[in-house]
């Protein structure tokens, strides 16, 4: 599969609308337009010649399972170790255990194009990263100083245990044991599912984190902890020793990311190390699920980018019919598809999502690179957000990716193209790592909620001082245009929340049975605010600049709009989809 950096694009953003080595955040200063330039045009290249040319093998081939071990896809281990050598496993991580020490912001930027080149294969270093941010977090000095620098470096990967045959978001129900020997290790012994890169050959040790349940723990979630669970156990001196009682049982043969073995994991008296305190494994964990939740918003909208740009190709490719009300080439024997307006919408429709979307993971990143300087309003706006990009970036990823394989048509379905793929790999981001329903409770149940509604007001206030800012600066038509659109869809927004106010105490099932359409408003915002900011950039006469103001237009106009919709939803009467008799299902 080709690829091609967005590179143009993401000067943009971080320069003209979000300005970045002026906005104050610790470590900005010195991201300035050569600084990004070098490291986003070496990532590019590294996607481009590196891991895109494997990403076909790696849906072809798949991991192969023999006699317990996983054999990773021809090419992969080439690529992988390419991307050790230029330390692009350790971009963002705490130089003192052999990171770059740079901000989250540019790991966030990267990823996108590591994801949107081979999905499957940055997924192997990606859950390593949630690993490493879990152990410095919660982990001892000792703990810290034995796998953070082996993580850095990419010799040894992580992974993140949780789900088990019966239990899989209600994780009350986990049954995986861990009893304490008295020597400060546990014997942990049970079995988990659908473990990414739980079992591969790019590493020479694995290291899992596994939930479990130690002795004198209350029932339920609260009585969880989590243990550092090594392939094999490490020396004193930092090399491999035994082979821990660890092993993988089969790998799943899956609909999509073919290129990373989703394993079954069977722990057998392993020897296990408690991370953080007994009974609070869950807090430790959640530190590595936020940022895998938002490492999935990223796989959502990097296969909805690669997406476009392969239909984008296609339409400008591909000669189909004739267009209205003259031929366009009249010489051909057809006109490209690009012609034609219905395959315009398309693709004007799936470009306003990847370039908003985009937009929203840097816009992100910033808040995350605020809290990790003691910014608690970052923090909790953050926190509000990471529900709405899991969940709204992945919906609309995968429609953008089956959208346009709708432009290829026949040849959209069959494997001689890359849009199967594409979309089988874009359709397990809305599933794992919290089903994107339960992204939707979580947003309504908890993050609404959260600080007394802090963060919800504080999002509220950033949007209404854009639009104060926006409107005494700029003239009648771009109000009209890009102002006015979104002021409307903060009225939607408004009244939604003031519904779930409404009922929500009386009665939650109501509140909950919109929570999906409300994370879709809240998302349409995200987006709505995004592209108010970059038509407001894009203040030049330059065809990139022109661009940007039709693409923002068509959000507009004909996107946004879709936040009265969600609302209607949210204000509409529940009963008879509460109501129905299970049976009649």
């Amino acid at each position: 599969m080709s690829y091609a950096p967005p590179l143009d694009d993401l000067a943009f953003l971080l320069h003209r609308v979000f300005e970045v080595a002026r906005s104050g955040i610790p470590g900005y200063a010195e991201l300035d337009p050569d600084t990004t330039a070098a490291i986003l045009s070496e990532a590019g290249r590294l996607a481009t010649e590196r891991l895109a040319p494997v990403s076909r093998a790696g849906d072809l081939e798949g991991c192969r399972f023999e006699n317990g071990v996983v054999r990773v896809p021809e090419g992969f281990k080439a690529a992988y170790d390419a991307v050790r050598a230029g330390g692009w496993t350790a971009l963002d991580l705490d130089p003192d255990y052999g990171g770059q020490g740079m901000p989250t912001l540019m790991n966030s930027i990267t990823g996108e194009m590591f994801v949107a080149a081979n999905m499957a294969l940055d997924m192997y270093w990606g859950l390593t990263h949630g690993a490493y941010n879990a152990i410095h977090a919660h982990g001892t000095a000792e703990q810290k100083a034995t796998y953070l620098p082996k993580f850095a470096s990419g010799e040894w990967t992580g992974t993140m245990n949780l789900t088990e045959p019966q239990c899989g978001t209600d994780l009350g129900l986990l049954r995986t044991r861990a009893e304490p020997r008295g020597d400060g290790t546990y014997s942990v012994s049970g079995q988990k599912i659908f473990i990414s890169s739980g079992e591969h050959d790019l590493a020479e040790n694995i290291i899992h984190l596994v939930l479990a349940r130690i002795p004198g723990g209350p029932p339920g979630v609260k009585g969880l902890s989590l243990l550092i669970v090594p392939k094999f156990l490490p020396t004193p001196e930092g090399t491999l020793g035994a082979r821990n009682g660890v092993s993988c049982g089969a790998i799943e043969r899956k609909m999509g990311i073919h290129g990373n073995p989703t394993c079954v994991m069977n722990y057998d008296g392993a020897t296990g190390f408690l991370i953080g305190e007994p009974h609070r494994g869950l807090r430790a964990m959640f530190t590595m699920m936020n940022e895998a939740r938002l490492a999935v918003a990223a796989q959502g909208l990097a296969q909805g980018a690669a997406a476009l740009a392969q239909a984008s190709a296609y339409a400008r490719d591909r000669r189909q019919g004739r267009a209205l009300p003259a031929p366009a080439e009249p010489g051909a024997p057809a006109d490209p598809l690009i012609v034609h307006p219905d395959i315009r919408r398309a693709l004007m429709d799936m470009r306003a999502f990847v370039e908003g979307g985009r937009a929203l993971m840097i816009w992100d990143a910033m808040f995350l690179d605020r809290a990790r300087a003691g910014d608690a309003e970052a923090e909790g706006l953050a926190a509000l957000l990471t529900p709405v990009l899991k969940g709204f970036l992945t919906d609309r990823g995968f429609a953008a990716t089956v959208e346009a394989q709708q432009v290829f048509g026949g040849h959209g379905y069959i494997e001689d193209w890359p849009m199967s793929q594409l979309v089988r790999d874009a359709r397990i981001t809305m599933i794992y790592e919290g089903t994107n329903g339960i992204q939707a409770l979580d947003l309504v149940g908890r993050k609404l909620a959260q600080d007394g509604g802090a963060p919800m007001r504080a999002f509220l206030a950033i949007v209404k001082d854009f639009l104060r800012e926006a409107e005494a600066g700029t003239d009648a038509e771009f109000k009209a245009t890009f102002l006015d659109p979104l002021a409307a869809a903060i009225g939607d927004l408004e009244a939604a929340v003031l519904t779930f106010l409404r009922v929500g105490m009386t009665n939650p099932n109501a509140a909950l049975a919109g929570s999906t359409d409300f994370l879709h408003l809240l998302g349409l915002v995200c987006l709505g605010l995004m592209w108010a900011r970059m038509a407001r950039a894009a203040d030049g006469d330059t065809a990139f600049d022109r661009a940007k103001r039709l693409t923002a237009r068509h959000y507009m106009t004909r996107l946004l709009p879709e936040t009265a919709l969600r609302r209607a939803r949210i204000e509409a009467d529940p009963e008879p989809l509460l109501t129905l008799p299970a049976e009649a299902f």
